[in-house]
């Protein structure tokens, strides 16, 4: 594992401990890393992050076409067009700040299956839409799932991943989010909008049905003390063949240490508040790179250039460089380690995947729930302000360019 991006270890921040185990112990660790039951259990949960991916960039095929409609209770003016893509982020950080009291209440595995509930109301509405708040409606709703999946589903992933793989399994919600966007872009250039918003209830749906038959985070279970459903939980995970005593004892002597609530006075403390306050800068600074209105109007920024390509096209295209991106670094990110990245990579190698797992890998454990969706909050409420003030920017940019050019011919 990398050294801590903060210099500083010790257990508040180790979900699972590396100090050396004994002997049968290390077969324990081995066998870990040959079981696929945690490769399950974390594609189940991050089918939220592909249902995110592809409700952000929702609006990249629909929005042009919601402009051209003839029907006029959805035919979209500029204004209307910058609500319908950023009301979206306004959803996630509400998602976000839901994720600060039931990560810690439901469980990271119950958070994440109760998103399906407005992400599949929200597509619903969208699909049926005969007016403008059925719209942003449904939006508001799939972008709550996004930001509590958002906040929820990278603690669930690196509490159930063994130390080994934790940076490679850490990477996939970023993974799954950007496949979810290309996805989207694909389907674009065959279905009508309405049914973009009807395919999208399908990861949702088996979402929820492979998350029923996943454990919770032993993690969780111990903090409630369930400890026999923690050991079954740690059991499954790795295997039946595999010793997990030693594990469990680990998570269960770190569970004890970190099983109070952080205090506002403990919040000050150099070892609680600079990774809150590291993992928030990052989340921010990965916002303020503009990728979210990008991705929301890619579509639109392609129809007013001059590209030889039909807009759509490139949409695809673009989502296939991204997901390319993050593949590689999601094969690459424990060799070369997170800062290296972060400082010699783009966004889809870089700030994307490393923000995600920033937040589960630096957070204190004992203020992991909160601190997330925190976090959460914080990087949607940047994104509303640059998404909803995009558009008129740009058509106020391109108004004064065309006055400028009046005046210079005249």
């Amino acid at each position: 594992m990398q050294e801590p991006l903060l210099g500083a270890e010790g257990p508040d921040y180790d979900t699972f401990p590396e100090k050396p185990p004994p002997s049968p112990g290390d077969r324990a660790r081995v066998g870990t890393l040959q079981n696929k039951r945690v490769f399950l259990a974390t594609f189940a949960a991050v089918l939220g992050n592909f249902s995110f991916g592809y409700a952000l960039v929702y609006t990249s095929p629909v929005i042009p076409a919601l402009e051209r409609s003839l029907d006029p209770d959805l035919h979209l003016t500029k204004s209307q067009a910058s609500w319908f893509g950023s009301v979206f982020t306004l959803g996630a950080a509400a998602g976000g700040l839901s994720a600060m009291i039931l990560n810690d209440l439901l469980g990271r595995k119950l958070s994440i299956m109760f998103s399906a509930v407005p992400s599949a109301a929200g597509y619903a509405l969208m699909a049926g839409a005969h007016g403008l708040w059925m719209l942003l409606l449904g939006r508001t709703l799939t972008g709550f799932a996004g930001g509590l999946t958002a906040a929820c589903i990278p603690v669930y992933v690196s509490e159930i991943a063994p130390p080994g793989v934790r940076g490679a399994l850490g990477a996939t919600p970023q993974l799954m989010a950007v496949f979810g966007s290309l996805s989207l872009y694909a389907l674009g250039l065959l279905l009508p909008w309405r049914w973009l918003a009807v395919a999208g209830e399908a990861p949702v749906l088996i979402m929820i049905l492979l998350l029923s038959f996943m454990p919770n985070s032993p993690r969780f279970l111990l903090s409630r003390g369930r400890d026999e459903e923690a050991l079954r939980a740690l059991a499954w995970l790795r295997g039946t063949d595999v010793d997990v005593h030693w594990e469990f004892e680990q998570i269960q002597d770190n569970v004890r240490r970190q099983s109070s609530r952080v205090s506002w006075a403990e919040a000050r403390a150099p070892h609680v508040c600079r990774p809150i306050t590291v993992a928030l800068l990052m989340r921010l600074l990965q916002q303020l790179t503009g990728i979210t209105p990008i991705l929301v109007y890619l579509q639109s920024i392609f129809d007013s250039t001059a590209v030889l390509l039909p807009p759509k096209d490139d949409a695809a295209i673009v989502g296939a460089v991204r997901l390319l991106s993050v593949l590689i670094a999601a094969l690459t990110m424990d060799l070369a380690g997170r800062k290296v990245l972060l400082f010699v990579s783009g966004y889809a190698m870089g700030w994307g995947p490393i923000t995600w797992l920033l937040m589960s890998e630096v957070l204190p454990l004992r203020a992991r729930g909160v601190a997330s969706g925190l976090c959460v909050l914080a990087s949607w409420l940047t994104a509303f302000v640059l998404t909803k003030s995009f558009l008129p920017v740009v058509d106020m940019t391109l108004r004064v360019d065309k006055s400028f050019v009046i005046l210079w011919s005249s």
